[in-house]
């Protein structure tokens, strides 16, 4: 097969994402950043972490640990989570070659490879994995999860079993140990086989065993955690299986529409639960099965297009389907999910333009991706700033204009912090957290 990146494809992959996050360096801590590190000891340092475990998200908390031990501040935090970025995109190009080699011979895979690779680096809706800092969960999740992948592959094509039921296993755990998201992985390699044309579903279960059986050991072990049954209480509780697969057509739908085709990114969107169908829901609901049934019955015509469509639902299971969440939707679910859009646009525009055209227009997407990338990136800079951004785009969330009063409290603009409190209580009079920052700035 060749090199899987040429060194100037990896130049020009890091300079354009390095180019489009410079200005990331510059955000503040935001939001959760606050809950799972400012204000949580268990990550101040390794001896702390320790102590803490067994815990949920073991990997993705040691990384906080040191983090916070290098004395680095938000600069450190920021340059790992790019580098988490850095590391994902030139995997997507490894992985995307290999799928392209398996879905159409009427492109050549490289240059594709290259406009997925750029299109999922580039996307806006990646900053919530990437420029906050929270959004790590995602970021060194994928690196893993993808790493993991690319071994397996790579094992299956040279017949390493090292590769294939060691070191890609091993990966697996690590994915799931910093985010549990990653249980789709064996369903995604289990994925990528079916787009091989002597692909056999029994065959291939059987190839990714160790993956499965580790899948399962780790849910019995995740169940045997407290942390995690706490999690999964939670869970539970938030709604019923009805209402939240209604709440979850609805949360998909805005996805899609939202932030992946229009660029709207938000990290508060304002989604309601919904507790029965409605026509809206309805032909949302069709439209969504529309795209998945388009997917299944792709896959063998045109494994491109079964194969981008499928990843794209499958990557949004974990957090858009059964388990309810608190936050209907964020734009980080899409960060795994993107691949399979960005190999879907790649593909139709290598098929159906001549060379010159194809690489003007990858040029001329990523251009547009990365100019929005460099903007939202701006609202990062200050907690006001992204409240601002949040409230803009979700004019009737409360939690937004309580969180964007907390911020102008704690830059010292009490007649603004106070404007917003009330926006707050004029949009939910019920909201506890509003009316008690709204107290505490009376007696300020």
């Amino acid at each position: 097969m060749g090199p899987v990146l040429k060194p100037s494809q990896a130049a020009l992959l890091v300079t354009v994402i390095t180019a489009a996050y410079a200005n990331a360096f510059l955000g503040a801590f935001q939001f959760d950043d606050y809950n799972v590190i400012v204000d949580n000891p268990a990550v101040h340092s390794i001896a702390a972490w320790w102590q803490s475990m067994p815990g949920i998200r073991p990997l993705l908390k040691l990384s906080y640990s040191l983090n916070w031990a290098s004395s680095l501040g938000v600069p450190g935090f920021h340059a790992v989570n790019l580098l988490c970025h850095l590391g994902s995109t030139l995997l997507v190009f490894a992985l995307a070659r290999r799928c392209v080699q398996h879905c159409t011979t009427r492109v050549s895979p490289e240059p594709v490879a290259l406009g997925v690779a750029l299109l999922f680096a580039l996307h806006p809706a990646q900053t919530e994995a990437v420029t906050y800092v929270s959004g790590r969960s995602v970021a060194l999740m994928a690196v893993l999860y993808l790493t993991a992948a690319l071994l397996w592959l790579s094992g299956r094509e040279r017949g390493s079993a090292l590769r294939q039921f060691a070191l890609s296993p091993l990966l697996f755990l690590a994915a799931l140990a910093t985010k549990e998201t990653a249980w789709t992985l064996p369903l995604a390699l289990l994925l990528v086989e079916l787009t091989r044309p002597d692909a056999r579903v029994p065959a291939a279960l059987w190839k990714l065993r160790v993956h499965f059986g580790l899948l399962g050991a780790a849910a019995v072990a995740m169940l045997a955690t407290p942390g995690y049954r706490r999690l999964l209480e939670g869970s539970i509780t938030t709604r019923t299986l009805k209402e939240n697969l209604l709440t979850q057509v609805d949360g998909v739908f805005y996805l899609i529409a939202h932030p992946l085709l229009s660029l709207r990114t938000n990290i508060d969107p304002d989604l309601a639960a919904q507790t029965g169908l409605t026509p809206a829901l309805t032909l949302k609901a069709a439209l969504l099965l529309l795209l998945v049934v388009t997917g299944l019955a792709q896959l063998r015509r045109r494994p491109w297009l079964g194969f981008g469509l499928l990843w794209f639902f499958l990557h949004l299971a974990p957090t858009n389907s059964f388990l309810p969440r608190l936050d209907v939707a964020n734009d980080r679910q899409l960060y795994l999910a993107l691949i399979g859009p960005a190999l879907i646009v790649s593909v139709a525009i290598w098929q159906l333009a001549a060379a010159r055209l194809a690489l003007g227009l990858t040029a001329c997407a990523a251009l547009v991706l990365g100019a929005a990338t460099i903007l939202r990136n701006e609202d990062y800079r200050t907690e006001v700033s992204l409240w601002q951004a949040t409230v803009r785009a979700s004019p009737g969330k409360a939690r937004a204009w309580n969180n964007l009063g907390f911020a102008y409290r704690l830059a010292g603009d009490a007649q603004a912090a106070r404007h917003a409190y009330l926006q707050a209580l004029r949009r939910d009079p019920q909201d506890i957290k509003a009316r008690a920052n709204l107290e505490a700035l009376r007696t300020d």
